[in-house]
């Protein structure tokens, strides 16, 4: 693994796949994260009508800019892409100027997965709407599984399906990469998802944050457990919602979610108070 946690991918089929899988057309600009050695930047040039490639190597910037420096296509930016999105924090950033239906296709370090799918899932960008349309990554195959499952959620998993419908186009052997990782690979499809559940259920996105927090707060916990700092009537809410006296927070659904969030907020506005609780880190 270099420095930067990069694991450089080697095959040109493995790159094709990807294109194909992000549905690039003449038409599209296309964010990639991390390009490396350009493996995959050589197939989305083929096919975008823009590629913005974010790499925070300047060796790696150099070889880039001299093996596609002369393609009109071809928008180079030398940054570590954290500083360029919008921090879900409300910290400001730099615009990256990506038009509205950009597209996202990367082979990213995995220890940045869960960091990089929050920054761009959850923060709004430009006008307050996420403008992106189409996510493509590698990443871990256990990390992929985990994010598509809908038994057993973890945060990863919520924060993912509540802005996208999440699939796993194909695996790739860690065979494809050097240096070659301990583990083999997922590539990843998010879509975004046709309803918008935080408008659907007129909950913030904040609250519906806050809220999940709280119940993971120890996971081996029941949820009424983990809940009942915030008063007594945590049986009630639960069954209101349909979610067993026995659950824990792996096991509700997106719309258990809302539906708490929607009744204890509600409670809220009305004087009772999440104890303790800021909203994620």
């Amino acid at each position: 693994m270099t420095r930067l946690g990069q694991h450089f991918l080697l095959s040109k089929s493995v790159a094709s796949r990807m294109v194909a899988a992000a549905e690039i057309t003449k038409n599209d600009t296309v964010l990639e994260i991390g390009p490396g050695k350009g493996m995959l930047t050589q197939e989305l040039l083929k096919k975008a009508k823009k590629v913005i490639a974010v790499e925070k190597d300047p060796k790696l910037c150099t070889f880039l800019k001299e093996k596609f420096g002369h393609l009109n296509n071809f928008f180079l930016i030398q940054a570590d892409i954290r500083d360029l999105f919008p921090d879900p924090e409300g910290n400001p950033r730099e615009p990256l100027g990506l038009p509205s239906g950009f597209k996202v296709v990367a082979n990213i370090p995995y220890y940045l997965t869960g960091r990089l799918l929050r920054q761009l899932l959850e923060t709004p960008l430009g006008n307050g709407v996420s403008k992106w349309e189409r996510v493509v990554l590698m990443i871990q195959k256990e990390v992929a599984k985990r994010i598509i499952t809908k038994k057993k959620m973890n945060l990863l998993s919520i924060s993912v399906q509540v802005f996208s419908k999440p699939k796993i186009a194909f695996y790739v052997s860690r065979k494809n990469f050097r240096p070659q990782p301990n583990v083999d690979s997922a590539v990843i499809v998010l879509e975004k998802r046709s309803k918008d559940l935080f408008k659907e259920h007129k909950i913030s996105q904040k609250d519906f944050f806050k809220l999940i927090k709280t119940g993971f707060r120890h996971k081996r916990k029941f949820l009424k457990n983990n809940l009942s700092p915030l008063g007594r009537g945590t049986s009630k809410w639960l069954g209101e919602c349909d979610i067993s006296l026995n659950a824990r927070a792996e096991d509700l659904s997106l719309e258990n979610w809302a539906c708490l969030t929607s009744l204890l907020f509600s409670l809220t506005n009305r004087g009772h108070h999440l104890q303790g609780q800021d909203s994620r880190k």
